[in-house]
């Protein structure tokens, strides 16, 4: 260590820093805001951040919007802290799209604008242009969040308009939207099919689209951020007799799927991803007979060998379950995951 550069030793320090105390360290002198605004510190710093002691849940109900940290210990939610939107609203109608590395993709509610927006930083970028990109419409639409080979932060945004299905992806670089083509089975853009956000895993977004009603489809479609490339794989083999839930989460870089089926009772298994087929991990007992807006609401936390069972309001079931330990939070805090979110506190920018 004392061989190294002065320079080399702060940045190490630097890139170890809580996101918040990294803000506050640039106003020390122009060297170090200079260091600290470079591409390299910020991409060094968000791959240190990204641990599950760092992993913030952000919930949205109409009175408030609130951060709470994960306690290890009892695997429950802290105590909140009350987060103000940078941006212009009405009564919260903020909707959470897609997450990643610190940034969410939301939507404002009553105008249909995207938005980029880091709630650690308070940083936040508009993505909607006069010639009708990056509006979005629930139920219709899907949305993916990705960093590209090239270290590019960008948004996939599937629009379905009448039966025409358009795909374009927004650059962070570039500061703009472009057409890309997208060749799918037309009963997809059928508003009968439910698509949910992307989840970001290995180089690849992944949708589940999801008939909706009993019996009906479920397929998986890829997006190859390089390549730019979709592909359809098959949905876990789970009953087709009741209502069926996929929730896709990327568990160290390898994908997995909560999958929950059942009518008055309700089973969710979870599955991993190896190729293109589906392998079982583990099942849990079938689950007593709860509300549909709870069934509706479920998150699903596994770590050290325990699966809790969560909403929005706290712990519902706690689950312990024979296996490798292993960390993995993914939040459905409302239907869709439109109200909920977990993030992890980075200083990444959605503009450059």
């Amino acid at each position: 260590m004392a061989d190294l550069p002065t320079h080399t030793i702060v940045f190490e320090i630097l890139t170890r820093l809580p996101a918040k105390d990294v803000g506050r360290s640039k106003s020390v002198c122009k060297q170090w805001y200079a260091l600290l605004s470079t591409q390299d510190f910020v991409k060094i710093h968000c791959s240190r951040s990204v641990v599950s002691s760092n992993q913030r849940v952000l919930l949205i109900d109409d009175l408030t919007c609130s951060v709470r940290p994960i306690i290890s210990n009892n695997n429950d939610y802290g105590p909140s802290s009350t987060v103000t939107f940078p941006f212009h609203h009405q009564n919260n109608d903020v909707s959470i799209l897609s997450h990643l590395n610190g940034l969410l993709c939301v939507c404002l509610n009553h105008t249909y604008e995207l938005l980029l927006w880091n709630p650690t930083t308070t940083a936040f970028k508009r993505l909607s242009t006069p010639d009708s990109h990056g509006f979005y419409i629930n139920n219709l639409d899907a949305i993916g969040l990705y960093v590209d080979a090239d270290d590019d932060y960008k948004v996939l945004h599937i629009k379905r308009r009448s039966g025409v299905l358009g795909v374009y992806v927004y650059s962070r670089e570039v500061d703009s939207w472009r057409n890309i083509p997208f060749i799918t089975r037309q009963e997809y853009l059928s508003p009968h099919f439910n698509w949910s956000a992307g989840t970001f895993c290995g180089g690849t977004l992944y949708f589940t689209v999801c008939e909706c009603w009993i019996g009906g489809t479920n397929v998986v479609i890829c997006f190859d951020v390089n390549s730019e490339q979709f592909k359809e794989i098959s949905f876990p083999p789970v009953p087709s007799n009741g209502m069926v839930q996929g929730v896709l989460v990327n568990v160290k870089n390898v994908l997995h799927m909560f999958a929950s089926t059942g009518m008055f009772e309700m089973t969710i298994d979870l599955w991993t991803l190896q190729g293109d087929y589906w392998i079982k991990v583990l099942s849990c007992p079938p689950i007593p007979p709860i509300s549909l807006s709870l069934w509706c609401d479920i998150t699903h936390y596994v770590t050290n060998g325990n699966w809790f069972v969560m909403t929005k309001l706290g712990k519902l079931f706690t689950i312990e379950m024979d296996m490798k330990p292993f960390e993995c939070f993914y939040p459905v805090s409302w239907f869709r995951g439109f109200k909920g979110a977990v993030f992890v506190q980075t200083i990444v920018s959605p503009s450059i």
